[in-house]
């Protein structure tokens, strides 16, 4: 917006700065300025189609080195069979990364679908309905209860007018405007009194204004702005993957080179040069094909997709795949207050009467006035089906009465309604007079009690007894008024008196007066019954939650004590957005872990605050509700909205929605993401050891001069062996302690808590049992002649090396513990996985047919004893490591 000060202008100034009248604008000025500055709508930003998006699945530079692999083999050695399963590997993992991408962004759809249809505007000075895209700025609209607000708004006309902005600004209860000059400065924007501001409700009264903000130009519009800037961040799971894929494509890319130079100088088998050079590079195929995890990005995903389905049945549903694990390295959680940690509905929560402050849930009947009053002196419509609607502060009264049994709509039949006084901002009270069946009539008046108290004469000290209002009786109510509101309540005052007749003249002078006190009730938007043991269990798992609210101060403070957020009267861990605008970047960086609560900020400064613990490279996810929420929401780690009461643009904005809005489930939702990261880690320890035993076999089997594995028999073991086991990895059972760890953070990686050494370990021992076992049918051959008795070899370590891999895959179950204590066949998908890896390697030694596919031989019993007792023998050398590692202090 250009000038956002419109709410320091008088009427003239505001009229004659847009040109136009309490009349209205001409409808030749509105079709003008209509072309001139666009439709009230907001601008999209650009999207990437499917086509887009499937071809960005390429970019990785993994997934280059494989296209190459692929190009080689098929147009330089001609193994197109090799080619073609290389390539098909690759489109796979393209496709489930389309998949795991959110749908096209909804966002801005949202917004354009809340703006509302139509709008009351005064065109040729005669009121008019037109489409809410029509009106430009200087238009007059009328605005009344049930209204959308369709545009930004300079208010020049009240009367009693109430606007709910909870969506925006993250107030908690609906704020009474007025059309007052406000001062020439700075004013947040829940302050701005004047103001009305698109796609916010009124939920009281009416008002007239002139339109000073349409589309893009109002604070919608900046909010949409802001979403449409604000970039993508990649998630510690993707900069974990890509860090991972780019250090070993390029280790085995060296790998590959030495051994093809070393094969070119060696020259074992005396072939021709130009033979030799296709036949090393062949072999050097064969080991990049071996060692990348080609299918690393695709099980991952399979792996996170499965957690999003143990995560909907927890009523978290995940709009991006990468949010699954990105949960479970969060180190800030960074929560709006509003109907995230608290239930976005007014309750009353104490009333005093009496000389005493009761909790709400103690007995008190229509007996008692301050019961009576409160719901006498009240416009809440009560439907036929039960839903109240009207004011927040007003329903909150009548359900109390509902709660208490008092049947609200049966009094008011019998003592109805025959004058009222309205409520209005000045003398901020309320009173209705009720026709009694004895003929007299009882006033109810409710309103701030500073206000009401400046009326009374009497004090209702019993149910039974009124007695003379005195001065300690005034200072014994002011000091219960205090203390409710340090303990960020809403306070109400109730008064009554009887009267024998209605006066003539119905107005506060002649009817507000003379008034009985008979109470205070005390309200406030309460916690979520769950929130606090949800703030616990992040502090114990290692995560400071953070409140963030466009609420005031007092409230958000007591509120974030009554969580656990903060401790009771710190007020040094509580900011707000006025005295943050007051730091620079650089100073609120040093200073940003001091703050816990966050109370009256705006959009930016949820962007800032989330910014600033990004660049302490924290680890951030933001929950929220509100339109306010949405460019934070995208801006953070992991986006959390609200499925209930969360507005489209935050859910749209969001990576992961909470269908219950329940504050506990983002912690049930952290324990799912630590698993998947652990899962993954078991996953990428399997394949890494897997191709680093396939690579070392490889490599000694090139050094030494022996026959070497075939690309078609590598790609097949990797194919066979990695895909099942791995994905059944994914879903191991969790393990315990997991929630009594810190958060990994940002720089955590795949290999580290004692994965990547035994990923180095374990990979050199399956090489070395490997070339052991072809050694071993070498020296003690099944048959005398050279070439079967090669090809024999061969087979066994064809089948040894995918076997072995099998049996590891027990070994993984737990970096340190045994395997006899992880319940090693508890996990069904994992047998499941096993056996059909076992059974597609045996498939193509044992069936007719596929021995020549795959170029290997028919094994006789005693050399399935030896492959078998290779992959025991791994699994007994993994166990006696473990047990030293546990001996010297590993858990």
């Amino acid at each position: 917006m250009k000038d956002t000060r419109y709410y320091a202008l008088d009427k003239t100034s505001l009229l004659d700065k847009f040109q136009t009248s309490e009349a209205g604008l001409s409808t030749d000025q509105a079709k003008k300025r209509l072309e001139e500055n666009g439709p009230n709508a907001l601008t999209q930003g650009k999207k990437k189609n499917l086509f887009q998006r499937f071809f960005d699945q390429f970019k990785d530079f993994m997934i280059i080195v494989l296209l190459v692999a692929a190009l080689i083999s098929g147009f330089v050695a001609q193994e197109w069979a090799d080619a073609a399963l290389i390539l098909a590997v690759v489109i796979i993992n393209a496709v489930f990364g389309v998949f795991q991408e959110s749908k096209a962004e909804e966002a801005i759809e949202a917004l354009k679908e809340m703006s509302t249809p139509e709008a009351h505007v005064k065109r040729n000075g005669k009121l008019e309905t037109v489409s809410s895209e029509a009106l430009v700025v200087g238009d007059v609209v009328l605005l009344e209860a049930g209204d959308i607000v369709p545009a930004d708004i300079r208010l020049i006309d009240s009367a009693s007018m109430k606007i709910e902005e909870a969506a925006l600004t993250g107030e908690s209860v609906p704020v009474e405007k007025e059309a007052q000059i406000l001062p020439d400065e700075d004013i947040p924007l829940g302050d701005r009194k004047n103001m009305a501001y698109m796609n916010s409700n009124v939920t009281y009264g009416r008002g007239v204004g002139v339109v000073v903000g349409v589309g893009m130009d109002t604070q919608v519009g900046q909010i949409a702005g802001m979403i449409n800037k604000a970039e993508e961040t990649s998630t510690p799971l993707q900069d974990n993957l890509n860090s991972l894929g780019k250090t070993l494509t390029w280790l085995i890319l060296g790998i590959a080179a030495v051994i093809f130079v070393v094969g070119i100088f060696n020259n074992h088998s005396g072939l021709p040069m130009n033979e030799l050079v296709i036949n090393m590079m062949l072999v050097a195929i064969s080991l990049a094909v071996a060692a990348i995890p080609e299918g690393l990005p695709a099980i991952v995903t399979i792996i996170l997709a499965l957690g999003t389905t143990r995560m909907a049945k927890r009523k978290a549903l995940v709009r991006k795949l990468p949010a699954v694990e990105t949960l479970g390295s969060t180190d800030i959680v960074a929560s709006d207050k509003t109907g995230t940690l608290t239930q976005n509905k007014m309750t009353v929560e104490k009333f005093y009467q009496y000389g005493k402050l009761n909790d709400a849930a103690s007995n008190i009947t229509g007996a008692d006035k301050v019961l009576q009053v409160m719901t006498f002196a009240n416009d809440t419509k009560i439907q036929n089906d039960g839903v109240l609607v009207g004011d927040p502060t007003e329903t909150a009264l009548v359900q109390f009465g509902f709660d208490h049994d008092y049947q609200v709509e049966d009094e008011l039949k019998k003592e109805p309604r025959v004058a009222e006084v309205p409520f209005d901002s000045e003398r901020k009270l309320m009173s209705t007079i009720h026709k009694l069946s004895d003929g007299k009539f009882l006033v109810a008046v409710k309103g701030a009690p500073d206000m009401l108290l400046q009326r009374v004469t009497k004090l209702q000290k019993t149910a039974d007894e009124v007695v003379d209002f005195t001065d300690a009786d005034k200072k014994e109510i002011l000091k219960q008024n205090k203390s409710m509101a340090t303990q960020a309540l809403r306070v109400l005052a109730m008064g009554y008196k009887i009267i024998d007749a209605v006066p003539q003249t119905i107005d506060s002078q002649t009817v507000e007066n003379d008034l009985v006190f008979a109470g205070l009730i005390g309200m406030i938007d309460p916690e979520r019954p769950e929130a606090a043991k949800a703030v616990a269990d992040a502090k114990k798992a290692g995560i400071r939650p953070m409140m963030i609210t466009g609420d005031h101060q007092d409230t958000a403070e007591a509120i974030a004590a009554r969580l656990g957020i903060i401790e009771a009267g710190d007020d040094a861990a509580v900011i707000t957005g006025a005295q943050l605008d007051q730091m620079s970047d650089e100073e609120f960086e040093k200073k940003v872990q001091l703050y816990s609560v966050y109370a009256r900020v705006s959009p930016e400064h949820k962007v800032r605050i989330v910014k600033a613990w990004q660049d302490k490279g924290k680890v951030v996810a933001m929950t929220g509700d509100g339109v306010n929420d949405a460019p934070a929401l995208k801006s953070a780690d992991i986006g959390i909205g609200m499925g209930i009461t969360g507005t489209e643009v935050s859910k749209g904005a969001s990576d992961m929605v909470l269908a219950d809005d329940n504050f506990a489930t983002i912690i049930v939702a952290v324990e799912e993401g630590r698993k998947v990261f652990s899962n993954i880690q078991k996953s990428i320890q399997y394949l890494l050891s897997a191709n680093l035993g396939e690579v070392l076999t490889l490599f000694m089997m090139t050094l030494l001069g022996w026959d070497i594995l075939l690309p078609v028999q590598l790609l097949w073991i990797n194919l066979a062996t990695d895909t099942f086991p791995a994905i059944a990895l994914g879903v191991e059972p969790t393990e315990p302690g997991i929630m009594d760890k810190k958060p990994r953070g940002r720089r955590s990686s795949f290999l580290g808590g004692g994965i990547g050494p035994s990923i180095v370990y374990q990979g050199i021992l399956e090489g070395l049992i490997t070339l052991g076992v072809y050694g071993l049918a070498i020296m003690f051959p099944v048959h005398t002649a050279n070439d079967a008795m090669h090809a024999d070899a061969l087979t066994m370590a064809y089948a040894t090396l995918a076997l072995i891999q099998l049996f590891h895959a027990f070994n993984v179950k737990s970096t340190y513990q045994s395997i006899f204590k992880v319940h090693m066949f508890k996990n069904k998908m994992f047998n499941i996985g096993v056996l059909t890896s076992f059974i597609m390697v045996a498939a193509t030694i044992a069936v007719p047919g596929f021995n020549k596919l795959f170029h290997v031989t028919e094994l006789n019993l005693e050399q399935w004893l030896i492959v078998l007792g290779a992959g025991v023998l791994m699994i007994l050398v993994v166990e006696i490591v473990k047990f030293f590692q546990r001996r010297a202090g590993k858990k």
